[in-house]
């Protein structure tokens, strides 16, 4: 880390995930990771639902060792089994064509978030799928990320 060690911000991190299972870092407070803020595009929200709803079934059967029926490894890792200790703020991002992680994925973490009460805020690309190409939906996807990021990480310094 050298020569950038004093341009990290350890006192108010955050955290940025695409895709898999970073909404369990909500549900656990027990490690103390310290986020002053979540950003999660496309993620999951229902690891045992996923095992159904993805269009891409040999990563769910690879890292689950098979079908969401004859696996109990998911739940330990759904996110959605641990909403009850959910407090981080979280920015949840989700794209209407992305049928790794359905929409309903990124609805439901949000719906969670504001069920506990949580600073949240969704953001929804219907024409996007995975990845945001579109140059003005990218614009758009980083103005949000970083405007949310320095929303709850931003220095008291002057």
């Amino acid at each position: 880390m050298g020569r950038f060690r004093n341009q990290v911000r350890t006192q108010r991190p955050s955290l940025f995930s695409v895709a898999k299972n970073f909404s369990w870092i909500q549900g656990h407070p027990e490690y103390d990771f310290g986020f002053k803020a979540l950003v999660c595009h496309d993620g999951v929200f229902d690891t045992h639902y996923n095992g159904f709803s993805t269009d891409e079934l040999y990563f769910f059967n690879h890292d689950f060792g098979g079908p969401p029926w004859s696996s109990k490894t998911p739940d330990k890792f759904n996110p959605s089994r641990f909403v009850g200790n959910w407090g981080t703020p979280q920015l949840v991002i989700h794209s209407g064509k992305d049928f790794r992680l359905p929409e309903t994925d990124g609805i439901g973490a949000f719906h969670a978030l504001q069920q506990r009460g949580v600073p949240s805020r969704f953001l929804y690309f219907p024409d996007e799928n995975h990845w945001v190409l579109n140059p003005q939906n990218s614009l758009k996807w980083h103005f949000e990320v970083f405007k949310w990021i320095a929303e709850f990480t931003a220095s008291d310094e002057k």
